[in-house]
């Protein structure tokens, strides 16, 4: 096991390194932050691919995690392990569950300066996505879903099906596009969307939002009210886009990213 721990060390500093190896030729400033990218519900890390693009171009180092999407508090202490391990600065950027993540993911991390949820949810304490997405009407993904995958532990895997997956997730996309998302999307246990959330440090960090007003998986409305709650420095609605506007619209929500990296007076 010890011997386990070094290679997953040295692994992972490989991986690093690679990350600061294929960044942008022009050398990084010394303060930029670091973008943590972090996917939901039925997407998977390449769904950041062109705000990430459009991010090294403006020189920040940036990472887009995979998450693991097992449960609020384990894919946190996932989440904020990766946090843990940058040095300086970090903007964590969540996408629908992915918002769940990092609003309990950047508790006791003090190197995260800025939240932005990306069609996300923001949840308060002992809130969950099931509560969120039903507490205004307009979602229509829980037709869309397959039936559960049987999990051997007892819990049940979801996934949308993928001759809907266009309609419901990604309507603003490319079917060239849409059809290989459905293919290689990632489920989501049953449990994790109901699973309270267990911190909102939306309420003492900085936060951006930005979502599309056309989205069919959370209710623009319920976006709309937790942009709200959370007293968000600037909220973007970006009209026609679906629930993936990072892949529909990433010029937006990397502008919005930006802003929020940049930004250097924190709020009351």
């Amino acid at each position: 096991m010890k011997k386990l721990s070094q290679f997953a060390r040295a692994f992972c500093a490989i991986g690093i390194l690679g990350l600061q190896l294929a960044a942008p030729a022009r050398a990084t400033p010394p303060d930029r932050p670091t973008i943590v990218l972090v996917h939901g519900a039925f997407a998977e890390s390449a769904s950041w691919n062109d705000v990430a693009r459009d991010l090294r171009a403006r020189s920040f180092p940036v990472i887009a995690v995979a998450n693991p999407l097992r449960g609020v508090k384990s894919d946190a202490a996932y989440v904020g392990a990766v946090v843990a391990s940058v040095p300086g600065p970090v903007v964590l950027v969540g996408h629908s569950y992915g918002g769940s993540v990092i609003s309990a993911a950047a508790e006791g991390r003090p190197n995260v300066k800025a939240l932005v949820y990306v069609a996300a949810f923001a949840p308060e304490v002992g809130e969950s996505a099931v509560d969120l997405s039903g507490k205004f009407p307009g979602s229509t993904l829980g037709p869309t879903l397959a039936p559960p995958v049987a999990l051997p532990d007892g819990g049940k895997d979801l996934y949308i099906q993928q001759p809907l997956f266009g309609r419901q997730f990604a309507a603003d996309v490319a079917p060239r596009v849409s059809g290989p998302m459905a293919v290689a999307q990632r489920p989501v246990t049953e449990a994790a969307l109901g699973e309270p959330a267990p911190a909102a440090a939306w309420k003492h960090l900085p936060s951006w939002f930005v979502y599309g007003d056309a989205d069919r998986n959370i209710p623009p409305a319920a976006l709309s009210f937790m942009a709200e709650r959370a007293k968000a420095v600037r909220t973007v609605v970006v009209k026609g886009a679906s629930h993936v506007v990072m892949v529909s619209k990433p010029g937006p929500v990397a502008r919005l990213i930006a802003e929020a990296a940049d930004a250097k007076a924190p709020r009351d």
